[in-house]
């Protein structure tokens, strides 16, 4: 039976299937990194975490940018894909400490966390909501999730910026074998040996008139051999990804970043997810498909006697 133990500031999560830890002080959000353990072929998560959160931004000029709150571009780990901050600080670095609440139901445990943005550059203001809910299942060796943003702003095309399924590190491509993008295809470790810029390959910018089938972005560790399992990530809807870089930074950079559509005060926006381990592409698909469309969930009653299901909307 699923179980969820609080240790600390720890939450430590069991299923039959894998076990997991989620940090709610220190670096926050999401799967804690290297905790994601798969019980069958003892393969765990190789990056900085799972599902890790960071800030809002929206699109910009390419030009200068002046002031305390400048984010960087036109080098190599930005390339010359040109943003601006809107709300900070980067939740995963610097939130520090998260408030959470668990719940425990028949064959699942859960957890959500949430924090408001306390800083705003000029022109908007500080507040926006993030929430994000994690759904460990017994029987499955992935979990569930979504991330979801109350915005406090107007905004023409608000952006919420998280590292999905996670950052991948690695030792000139010897931690893995490959990398496979849904939008793109499979890719050799040996593509990411040395540094390159997000917008020099393996980008990902949405066009709504031609949207991929299906979002997922995963990699196949070696550890636990040459046909070890894959790490996925899958966004249940593609529509919600507005950018997703595959870059190499010293690490293998997964951010996703979704949004990027206009939004006024109140609304929100976001995702669903599904991360976990899969023995081979087919089943990624099949996965994905029973569950494709979904945008968010919900966890409802109390620590003790809780229900979750997906909802059609962030």
């Amino acid at each position: 039976m699923a179980q969820i133990t609080e240790s600390g500031s720890e939450l430590h999560i069991d299923t039959d299937r894998f076990t997991a830890v989620i940090a709610t002080e220190g670096y926050v959000s999401g799967v804690r990194a290297g905790s994601f353990v798969d019980r069958q072929s003892g393969a765990r998560d190789l990056g900085h975490g799972l599902d890790i959160a960071d800030f809002l931004l929206q699109p910009a000029a390419n030009e200068p940018q002046h002031g305390e709150h400048r984010y960087e571009f036109g080098d190599l780990p930005h390339g010359n894909i040109a943003k601006r901050y809107v709300e900070l600080p980067q939740i995963c670095t610097q939130a520090r400490k998260l408030p959470y609440r668990l719940y425990r139901g028949d064959g699942f445990v859960a957890v959500k966390q949430w924090y408001n943005w306390t800083i705003a550059t000029a022109g908007f203001t500080a507040g926006s909501l993030w929430e994000q809910i994690l759904v460990f299942p017994d029987g499955e060796r992935y979990f569930f999730c979504c991330d979801r943003i109350t915005s406090a702003n107007d905004a023409e095309a608000l952006i919420f910026r998280l590292d999905l399924p996670g950052h991948l590190k690695h030792t000139d491509g010897a931690d893995f074998s490959e990398i496979y993008l849904s939008y793109e295809g499979r890719i050799p470790a040996a593509d990411f040996r040395q540094d390159f810029a997000p917008d020099a390959r393996h980008l990902y910018r949405r066009h709504d008139s031609t949207l991929p089938e299906r979002m997922i972005r995963a990699y196949r560790g070696t550890a636990s051999g040459a046909h070890g399992p894959w790490l996925a990530g899958l966004t249940l809807e593609p529509a919600d990804v507005y950018e997703a870089w595959c870059h190499q930074r010293g690490y293998v950079c997964f951010i996703q970043e979704l949004g990027g559509r206009p939004i006024r005060a109140g609304q929100r926006f976001g995702a669903a997810h599904i991360i976990g381990f899969f023995d081979d592409i087919d089943q990624m698909h099949h996965v994905y498909d029973r569950h494709r469309g979904h945008r968010g969930l919900e966890v409802t009653g109390d620590d003790s006697d809780a229900s979750w299901h997906w909802r059609h909307e962030p």
